[in-house]
């Protein structure tokens, strides 16, 4: 890194500054519109989410104007607890304006690249500093315009700048097109349960019948093992489940494991491949995913065991499907929830055991792909977040 320079991100940038919430507020969005509002909640490390994503009309975005977006833009939040995350502007949400949340930074691109810089911020060396400004001062976690512009980053010449983004674009640029792979896959998936397992009329088809879901599968749940004991989950190897890992199409990697030992010794139990998991509790009431591979979950899960005649594909698009109905079944003032007694009573219109039948066996394939592509994204992750602090400190010569 002898070659590489020190500066101020005010001295190689054109633009750093935040926006406003239309007057108004939320009621002031518009589902559709000419112009997007960029909101913290868009604002993810490494990719920018489009769910949520508000529009403002002319009017609205003429009074923000000195924070218009331009392409290659790097967006920044600003407060809360999702300060310090990082992304860059998609092309397809211009023109573009960002809430008082969200930061806009853009380099200037004779000496800094607009990629290199958005790699720099996420590095875990640089994401550190940023979350210990913004813990300096205030009851809320907050960076300023002061900080921003004051962060010192040391980089090498725009070429190499050009090369080392080029090799973390690569890896984020094929994470991505599986991530939206999988969309289209299991748009099609869900396609294929409406065209063949919901009948099209008020009468049912000969052969098929309403049922509960507690008829079909049986259902189970999980447990907490002691937080005391440290041989419970030092080493753990099995993936443990938290309900606020559940609404992505596979469980595949969990943020904690426990081990045999846990296992044995508490209301924990092993859960078979494809099962269904379902949030009973809480914010993320309703939410339901696959497991993967075979693990366990905590008590605030329902898990709906997968069976020979009933495969787990027909239980898990109809929940999917029904999902924002079976989330209103939830009760609760202080927290919502659901319990297993109600999901068991759930009722479905349950066809054929031949329907059912053929319609995994066209969508097993399709399930399958969904899973290797998220395999596939797990491995190209570790490998940028490998790679990452290395070429920033300029350690791997390009």
């Amino acid at each position: 890194m002898s070659d590489w320079k020190t500066y101020k991100l005010k001295e190689i940038t054109t633009k750093i500054g935040s926006g406003a919430t239309p007057r108004g507020g939320k009621d002031a969005y518009l589902e559709s519109g000419d112009y997007s509002l960029i909101r913290s909640q868009n604002v993810l490390d490494f990719t920018f989410s489009y769910n949520g994503l508000a529009f403002i009309n002319l009017e609205q975005a003429s009074q923000l104007n000195n924070v218009t977006l331009e392409e290659r833009d790097v967006l920044l939040n600003i407060t809360g607890d999702s300060v310090a995350r990082v992304c860059q502007v998609p092309n397809e949400v211009l023109p573009a304006r960002v809430n008082q949340h969200v930061a806009i930074i853009r380099p200037d691109t004779s000496k800094l690249s607009p990629e290199f810089l958005k790699y720099y911020l996420l590095n875990p060396k640089c994401k550190n500093q940023l979350l210990s400004f913004s813990a300096v001062g205030a009851t809320r976690n907050a960076l300023t315009k002061g900080m921003i512009e004051d962060l010192e980053i040391q980089i090498p010449s725009i070429d190499e700048q050009q090369r080392i983004a080029s090799i973390l674009s690569s890896l984020d640029d094929k994470i991505e097109l599986n991530r939206q792979t999988n969309q289209t896959l299991e748009t099609i998936a869900q396609t294929l349960f409406q065209e063949m397992c919901v009948p099209k009329g008020e009468e049912l088809p000969e052969g098929w019948r309403v049922g509960k879901l507690g008829e079909i599968y049986k259902t189970t749940s999980g447990g907490t093992p002691s937080r005391a004991k440290m041989e419970y989950y030092e080493n753990g190897t099995i993936n443990w489940v938290k309900s606020k890992e559940l609404g992505s199409f596979y469980v595949l990697e969990t943020e904690e494991k426990i081990t045999d030992i846990a296992l044995k010794n508490s209301s924990a139990k092993l859960l078979p491949e494809n099962s269904i998991l379902m949030a009973m509790y809480g914010a993320t009431v309703a939410e339901i995913s696959i497991l993967g591979e075979p693990a366990t979950c905590n008590q605030a899960i329902c898990a709906i065991l997968p069976n020979d005649n009933y495969p787990y594909s027909y239980v898990y698009e109809f929940l999917k499907d029904k999902r924002d109905e079976i989330k209103s079944m939830a009760v609760g003032a202080a927290q919502q929830n659901i319990s297993q007694v109600v999901i068991q009573g759930i009722e479905m219109i349950i066809p054929t055991d031949e329907i059912v039948s053929n319609f995994h066996k066209r969508v097993e394939p399709i399930y399958l792909q969904i899973k290797n592509n998220i395999q596939e994204n797990q491995t190209l992750i570790a490998l940028r977040d490998s790679l990452l602090p290395k070429l920033m400190k300029g350690e791997i010569e390009i």
